[in-house]
């Protein structure tokens, strides 16, 4: 005899009556969109006096307060209010709610600001950097004083934090060497323009001297007046053009650093020879390892210290990586990377091994590049996980019935991706386990692969392999596969890096498809296997998107030593960069992933190999090495 639950039926009709309601309401929901889109208010405004089941109804109200507080008219506050009442804890009411901050603070009206912030849940960089602005602007002195001791965190503020650090720097709460550190850090960055506002702290800024020496370094050395080291500013700027120079020429930047090292003080020179040695590293010059031991003790960013540990792998100098490593700050220490080759050292040191395993120790088993290995040296290669414990109806039910993620659904069967992954990582805030794998399912249920993925991610980060690994359009994948030769793992690897499996998934390089193919490389794979009627739309189209990746997979495989460390970088980065990343000696496949000079590429190849593993246990059920498929990195030919 079977039982029925009523109250199970009545939800489930409501849910498919809601769902047949809201499709027939997606031409109004589009309508309000193009009309933000356009400024068009009056339609905006016929649209929202309208309403019915539809689960983005709360859209278009929301598109017409938003369109209203980028008038010059005075922001509406009672509808604004009524709307943060009426929709209180969803993302619209958060997003609204900084809207009307932005406005707030664009009008002065500080009060306004101090008042409606504390409700804010989740404030952006841009946000706190107002809300001390409209604390100091209320006579509170409090912001100067928590600015200081985040300073060194706020090299890359938003220029909202302005009006606050300058502050802070009037009232010497914080001092000019502080300055000039927040100076040199921003210079040695991809956007050294922003060290121009910096400069601007200080009273003796000259700011066509910092254009040259930014825009054209060896010039400005080249030009520098004999007196130009009486000032501090005139060091700092000769400092930063040296910086600027190392990025492009470091044998020119050294040899103008040799040149003026008389008239530096030694904490300025060791400055410079860190820049040197982070650059040398990156090159994988000889150099490095003794400009990095020059340097001593200066103070180093992060990016510094991490390749003064790469540039002692490079040498197979355990020692020195010991000593770098010991050398980070805490937290840095702490990081998977550097536990698993401070265990590699420790070990390689002799007589430290009980240390080294307690360290491998600490991250064996997880399911990320340095956990898969140190899981390897303690002798227990990776695993085939257990399978997630299936959920009950009613926890499914949950999260079919959450209103946020109900609308994120809605969104995205609009082809409004952005929108959708706002709501639905809004809603999964604070949620348990339980939830964010029902969450995960519901996901997998619609198709969304994508958030399948990351929400099971976030809910089990070392679990839930089956949501977090999953294999969609297997039918067009595996005969390509087959096809070329190539390991079922890592093409799933590969293509799981590249676009979670979100077929319109465009890049901003304009990348697109499973296998994030660029137009450029569609067209010259597509003439290198005849393939007649080529053209660059083709490329959104899933079978010749995976044809064409899975193509260019095997010809840059075959171009680089059939090794996957190599192609995977040569996917990413070009096969060019792959080759001339060899050393002039073979490499552990390791050491040639973790000194990879582009920091996306280096986390690319790690994550697409860490990937190949687990789908190779997932897909054959047995243990899986990664030493083995890192393997060995054949030196570079001599003369290249």
């Amino acid at each position: 005899m079977h039982r029925f639950s009523w109250g199970g039926i009545v939800a489930a009709l409501l849910v498919s009556a809601t769902s047949a309601c809201a499709q027939l309401g997606d031409e109004r929901i589009l309508a309000a969109r193009d009309a933000i889109r356009s400024g068009d208010r009056t339609t905006l405004e016929r649209l929202a006096a309208q309403s019915d089941l539809h689960p983005l109804d709360p859209y278009v109200r929301y598109w017409l307060l938003f369109n209203k507080l980028a008038r010059t008219d005075p922001p509406p506050a009672v509808e604004l209010s009524d709307f943060l009442v009426q929709e209180a804890g969803s993302m619209l009411a958060e997003r609204l709610r900084a809207d009307w901050l932005r406005r707030l603070a664009k009008d002065g009206d500080w009060a306004g600001f101090r008042h409606l912030y504390p409700d804010l849940q989740r404030p952006d960089s841009e946000l706190r950097c107002l809300h001390w602005t409209a604390r100091l602007m209320g006579g509170d002195r409090e912001p100067l004083t928590e600015v200081a001791a985040q300073w060194a965190s706020l090299t890359d503020s938003h220029s909202a934090c302005d009006t606050v650090l300058g502050a802070a720097v009037s009232n010497a709460t914080v001092s000019e060497d502080e300055v000039w550190w927040r100076f040199r850090r921003q210079v040695d960055s991809r956007n050294p323009v922003s060290a121009r506002s910096t400069l601007a702290l200080l009273s003796a800024a000259d700011f066509g001297a910092f254009d040259q020496a930014i825009r054209s370094p060896a010039q400005y050395i080249d030009r520098l007046p004999g007196n130009f080291a009486i000032s501090r500013g005139g060091r700092e700027l000769a400092l930063a053009a040296i910086v600027r120079l190392a990025r492009e020429d470091v044998p020119g930047a050294h040899a103008r650093l040799v040149r003026l090292q008389d008239r530096l003080g030694s904490g300025e020179r060791a400055h410079a020879l860190a820049a040197l040695a982070h650059r040398a590293a990156q090159a994988q010059g000889s150099e490095a390892a003794a400009w990095f031991r020059a340097a001593g003790d200066t103070p180093m960013s992060s990016d510094q210290r991490a390749w003064r540990i790469r540039a002692a792998l490079r040498n197979s100098d355990w020692s020195a990586v010991l000593a770098a490593i010991e050398r980070l700050p805490e937290d840095e220490q702490g990081l998977p990377d550097w536990i698993y080759w401070r265990a590699r050292a420790l070990a390689a040191t002799g007589g430290r091994s009980a240390e080294a395993d307690a360290l491998y120790a600490r991250i064996a088993g997880e399911p990320h590049f340095y956990g898969i290995l140190a899981g390897e040296e303690l002798g227990r290669p990776f695993a085939p996980p257990a399978h997630t414990p299936p959920l009950t109806p009613l926890q499914l039910r949950a999260a079919e019935e959450d209103p946020g993620l109900r609308r994120a659904l809605a969104l995205f069967r609009l082809d409004m991706r952005t929108e959708g992954v706002r709501e639905w990582n809004w809603s999964l805030r604070d949620q348990d386990e339980v939830f964010r794998l029902a969450a995960a399912r519901l996901a997998l249920k619609h198709d969304i692969y994508d958030r399948a993925i990351n929400t099971a991610e976030l809910a089990s980060p070392n679990g839930a392999f089956d949501l977090r690994f999953l294999t969609p359009y297997r039918e067009l994948i595996e005969p390509q596969v087959r096809s070329q030769q190539l390991d079922m793992s890592w093409v799933y690897g590969l293509m799981r890096q590249e676009s979670r499996f979100v077929v319109p998934a465009r890049s901003s390089a304009g990348a697109q498809g499973l296998m994030q193919v660029m137009p450029a490389t569609g067209k010259w794979v597509a003439g290198k296997i005849g393939m007649s009627g080529y053209h660059q739309g083709l490329l959104a189209e899933p079978n010749t998107n995976v044809r064409l990746g899975t193509s260019y997979m095997r010809l840059i495989l075959e171009d680089l030593d059939n090794h996957p460390v190599l192609a995977s970088a040569g996917y990413n980065a070009g096969p060019g960069r792959a080759k001339r990343w060899r050393d002039a000696r073979p490499l552990e496949g390791a050491i040639y992933a973790e000194t990879i000079p582009f920091d996306e590429t280096r986390d690319y190849v790690k994550k697409v190999m860490a990937n190949t593993v687990v789908y190779a246990t997932l897909l054959d059920r047995q243990p899986q090495s990664l030493k083995t498929r890192l393997g060995t990195i054949a030196a570079r030919p001599e003369g290249r």
